[in-house]
């Protein structure tokens, strides 16, 4: 019997949800000895080619060399989230399910043979930087970066603290090459922070799903009903835009906070072992006080999980735009070389057998934000509205299995507000929103301001 530890794949990479295979497992036979002769033709052809490149290549090449290559080729054939991590970035990879390691912060993904910024971490040395969610980047210390796989770019981004790296940057509205250096530091995620909005209303910000988070929020939570003169809540904010996702397990236990039964989510794939079932349980649940929950296209994963799940059972109403659309499930399976395979074998459902794959949660409230105020010397060049890259524009990206298109669910939202040109950050990139007062981030995030207003009129439509 296999056992699973739900893993995250975070970070440099992107939004995936991941499983952790304790070993290889065996392949079964196929009964149709005929796909097998066309394989074994397949691999002849293969090793044919192998034998000519090592005999005539310009250069000596190792077979070893080759034979990863091929591999990398095959999965990445497959979809944007299946691939071969080498055997140093697989155990850099587990150590990130702590919510601590190295680099800049930042999560990218391929797009048309470019790496495209996905989200700055919050509080990381690429949002100080001023890097910007659909920014390209296109050289890293003057390589050019056209091609670079996933974890070819991770390697290069990677170095000690306190190194400093030099990236030149495509961003939507300008001409040139934006050259951007950056220092390398020890990332630690604080993925829950919290404030009081006003007298018995709270706002809790989870920007990503680590081992800590449920707990994080659960002591959030307290924490706000305490200084609200520990009289209970009458209304939360749940703040998960720009949040890229991470641990599966997080994801369900933070919803089980708000739901005291039924399915959270599940899981489906080819094999007995991809089907799985997460339900939610009456010990520990919050009180039933309303729920508003912001999400964008920056939301992915797990939040999509917390957000789809809510909305599913009547618990909460979701506000913002259109999410990402990250709706596969990857397994990880150790190697003999110390390396991994990440292979998609499943894609989720909510209560309600909605799969969000390439389409993404659809908001009841549609609510864009406005692009905050240019500069005189960036208004000629902040023409563009920012690019919005979500799961289904992605090379490769698997279908949703209903055939369901993002486009035509956003036709059915019940709402539809502020400016529908722009899904820019209601504040400047180095201004982070923690560090500003409760007024001036009201003021600056029409989103958060209009959750707020819901949230103090929603006893008023209620049946007596």
């Amino acid at each position: 019997m296999v056992s699973w530890i739900t893993l995250i794949f975070v970070a440099c990479l992107g939004s995936s949800l991941i499983v952790l295979s304790s070993g290889s497992s065996a392949v079964a036979a196929d009964d149709d000895d005929n796909s097998y002769e066309k394989i074994f033709d397949e691999l002849k052809v293969f090793t044919d080619v192998l034998s000519i490149v090592e005999r005539d290549y310009v250069r000596e090449v190792h077979g070893d060399e080759l034979v990863q290559g091929a591999i990398k080729g095959m999965l990445t054939a497959l979809d944007p989230h299946s691939g071969y991590l080498e055997p140093e970035f697989y155990q850099d990879l587990r150590i990130q399910t702590k919510g601590e390691f190295g680099g800049l912060g930042i999560e990218i993904t391929i797009r048309d043979g470019l790496l495209v910024v996905v989200a700055p971490m919050e509080g990381s040395p690429a949002e100080q930087a001023g890097i910007l969610p659909g920014d390209k980047i296109v050289k890293i210390e003057g390589n050019f970066t056209k091609e670079f796989s996933l974890v070819d770019a991770v390697k290069r981004l990677r170095g000690p603290k306190g190194s400093p790296i030099e990236i030149s940057v495509l961003r939507e509205g300008y001409d040139d090459l934006i050259d951007v250096t950056i220092v390398r530091d020890r990332i630690s995620v604080k993925s829950v922070r919290y404030r009081l909005l006003d007298a018995g209303f709270g706002y809790v910000r989870v920007s990503q799903f680590v081992e800590s988070t449920a707990d994080d929020l659960q002591d959030a939570l307290y924490a706000l009903v305490k200084e609200n003169d520990s009289d209970e809540l009458r209304g939360l904010v749940l703040d998960l835009r720009n949040n890229p996702g991470g641990l599966l397990t997080q994801a369900v236990r933070v919803t089980d906070l708000f739901l005291d039964q039924g399915v959270i989510v599940y899981t489906d794939g080819r094999v007995q072992e991809q089907k799985q079932k997460f339900f939610a349980q009456k010990r520990g649940t919050q009180a039933h006080y309303p729920i508003i929950i912001l999400v964008n296209e920056g939301s992915a994963s797990a939040s999509e999980i917390v957000s789809g799940a809510l909305q599913d059972h009547g618990r909460a109403i979701i506000l913002g735009t259109q999410t990402f659309g990250k709706g596969s499930v990857q397994t990880i399976t150790p190697l003999a070389n110390g390396g991994a395979l990440t292979l998609t074998t499943a894609l989720y459902y909510t209560k309600n057998g909605r799969s969000i794959q390439a389409t993404g949660v659809t908001p009841d409230i549609i609510h864009t934000v406005d692009s905050p105020p240019a500069t005189e010397s960036k208004k000629e060049n902040s023409k563009k509205s920012p690019i919005r890259l979500r799961e289904g524009d992605l090379p490769g990206a698997i279908a949703n299995p209903d055939g369901r298109r993002s486009a035509e669910e956003g036709e059915q939202a019940s709402e539809e507000e502020g400016d529908a040109a722009s899904s820019s950050p209601p504040a400047p990139a180095l201004e982070r929103p923690q560090d500003l007062s409760t007024p001036v981030l009201l003021e600056r995030d029409s989103q958060l301001r209009r959750a707020l207003e819901l949230l103090k009129t929603y006893e008023r439509f209620q049946p007596e």
